[in-house]
């Protein structure tokens, strides 16, 4: 920029009072390789951020499927949240409304989304009718591609619905 001190403005320049500025064009093919640098670093800046953060999931816990004889025993409500940073996965959250304590919660994986699958890790469960459930778990790589798409479930259970009580599935 150049500074001048008279009042009027030469070509190329922006009057500013007594003080008058030089502006001059952006040129694209000038500022190419700044544009690529900056480019670059925001890049490599999101790839870091999403990769600290890692990947969240949510849960809604809500009751497992139920025929007549188990309506008076399963009940309750509760929600989750998951992430998974690298093949560790952190989980969280509560639960309310049970008929009897909860004795279990697991990560279950099905073979798809939406059936039942084995327990494959357990997480620490209140032994309450309302609490808290949380857990850090290592999963395989298997597990984790399960997880990508949509095949893992938390599962709680409780004293009288020892086969399930509470479940949701791992969505992102």
């Amino acid at each position: 920029m150049k500074n001048r001190r008279d009042s009027s403005p030469a070509a190329g320049e922006v009057g500013l009072g007594m003080t008058n500025l030089v502006v001059s064009a952006w040129s694209p093919k000038k500022h190419r390789g700044h544009v690529y640098a900056l480019v670059a670093c925001w890049t490599l800046f999101a790839s870091w951020a999403i990769a600290q953060s890692g990947q969240t999931y949510k849960v809604r816990l809500s009751t497992v499927p139920v025929d007549a004889t188990m309506l008076a025993t399963v009940t309750g409500s509760g929600s989750a949240k998951a992430v998974l940073k690298g093949n560790t996965l952190m989980i969280s959250g509560t639960f309310q409304g049970l008929r009897s304590p909860a004795t279990r919660a697991a990560i279950h994986a099905g073979p798809q989304k939406g059936i039942r699958g084995p327990a494959i890790h357990d997480v620490t469960v209140s032994k309450e009718k309302a609490g808290t459930l949380s857990g850090s778990v290592e999963l395989s790589a298997s597990e984790v591609e399960a997880l990508k798409n949509g095949c893992l479930y938390l599962q709680i259970d409780s004293e009288r619905a020892p086969d399930g009580n509470l479940w949701g599935w791992l969505l992102r």
